[in-house]
């Protein structure tokens, strides 16, 4: 079962640091999203693989906009 990970508040996508395809772990960083001067790191909830990566640097998610799915 694929997990959606999904942006928690409105922030600007800083930095993609994951790609699709990637080995992921539990707590490893796959976006860094920047809100009022703050640097939110989005990680992974589960082991597995980056199935999908929905975000670029620069895009502006909305809470609850989906950023990646892992597999």
């Amino acid at each position: 079962m694929a997990d959606e990970i999904r942006a928690e508040m409105v922030a600007n996508v800083w930095k993609v640091v994951a790609s699709a395809g990637d080995t992921v772990s539990e707590g490893d960083t796959l976006v860094i999203l920047e809100s009022m001067k703050m640097e939110i790191p989005v990680v992974a909830e589960s082991d597995g693989v980056v199935q999908q990566l929905v975000v670029n640097e620069g895009d502006v998610v909305q809470d609850g906009d989906l950023i990646a799915v892992i597999g």
